[in-house]
């Protein structure tokens, strides 16, 4: 089924249908491609925004070398500052993540340089390559998931968050029936609550005002749960008309980019273009809750999910395809 092919290419997908969709209002967007949202990708090639780019920078930093702390957190410092200097840095990247990769480039410890108030999207809209990795252990795949998004967003609730992302495209390219997906995500909100990776994190809890380390993971894990009991209940109405945000948050932060792009796919989860769709056609962080909900949804279906010519007229093609090439030749997880 090429999971991690399908999973790569649909958040890229979903990126470039949300990229003119991002910054307009709910109305205006059905009033251009209806209801349903733009399900066609425009352009050749069809651009994409950072969120793509920084996923790539994650996923390269992954087969640069081994995802260890201190390896990993390198190969990504140099992955994020290339990325920054980029000349195709230049569609509306996050300030947060630009001002972090400005602390990154004195050399100084990522902890330092992270923006420790921050739990912008931007940590868990780039994260989905640590899910697709089949030989990462269950400790690399939530150390290195937390690590990547503290490099620049030190929130705790940032690092739950990317740990839910990746392991919600991990289990669906495992086989998890994706109506159980909402339970075992929050079922790891109560079991994790408390567990400060400091291994992977070493001493970023400091520069909280949190009295400890469990302290300070705790309200990242509580945040995020209270962002998938959202989605659970606007599933539960069965009313999925309308714009996806004013049911379970507009995106621009890591629990909400989550809980939307969840809300998008599970809507309809054999429906993968209209999962698309829903995403873009979305009044908060188009772009990040439609790449998410891709992100899903091709870790579930494969590249079957997506029409066959849409691979080859994708920005960054080459990247993906060597990326989900990778990992789809791999051998089974260590999980």
């Amino acid at each position: 089924m090429r999971n991690a092919s399908g999973s790569l290419y649909g958040l890229a997908y979903g990126d470039s249908l949300g990229k003119p969709t991002e910054f307009q209002n709910y109305a205006t967007i059905v009033a251009r491609y209806g209801p349903g949202g733009p399900r066609e990708l425009s352009g050749d090639p069809a651009l994409v925004t950072d969120d793509t780019q920084m996923a790539l920078a994650v996923g390269e930093a992954m087969l640069a070398g081994p995802v260890l702390p201190d390896v990993f957190a390198e190969n990504l410092r140099q992955g994020f500052l290339a990325w920054a200097i980029s000349p195709d840095n230049n569609r509306a990247p996050g300030m947060t993540c630009l001002r972090a990769c400005g602390e990154l480039s004195d050399g100084k410890p990522w902890q330092l340089a992270s923006q420790i108030n921050s739990k912008g999207c931007g940590a868990n809209m780039r994260v989905t390559p640590l899910g697709l990795d089949p030989g990462l252990t269950e400790d690399q795949l939530a150390g290195g998931a937390q690590l990547q998004a503290g490099l620049t967003h030190g929130h705790p609730t940032g690092l739950a968050a990317s740990e839910l992302t990746a392991l919600g495209v991990r289990w669906l390219a495992d086989g998890l029936d994706p109506q159980d997906l909402l339970a075992r995500l929050r079922a790891r909100c109560a079991a994790e609550r408390t567990n400060y990776r400091g291994d992977w994190l070493g001493d970023l809890w400091q520069r909280s005002t949190a009295g400890g380390p469990a302290e300070f993971i705790a309200l990242g894990w509580d945040e995020t749960d209270a962002a998938l009991a959202r989605v659970e209940t606007a599933l539960r109405r069965g009313d999925f008309a309308g714009d996806p945000c004013l049911a379970t948050g507009a995106g621009w932060i890591a629990e909400e980019a989550l809980a939307t792009a969840l809300y998008c796919y599970l809507i309809s989860p054999d429906e993968p273009i209209a999962v698309l769709g829903r995403g873009a056609a979305s009044s908060g962080d188009s772009d990040s809750i439609a790449c998410l909900a891709g992100a899903f949804a091709g870790a579930a279906l494969g590249m079957d999910a997506w029409p066959e010519p849409w691979s080859a007229r994708i920005e960054y093609t080459d990247r993906l395809h060597k990326l989900g090439s990778e990992w789809d030749n791999s051998g089974p997880s260590g999980m």
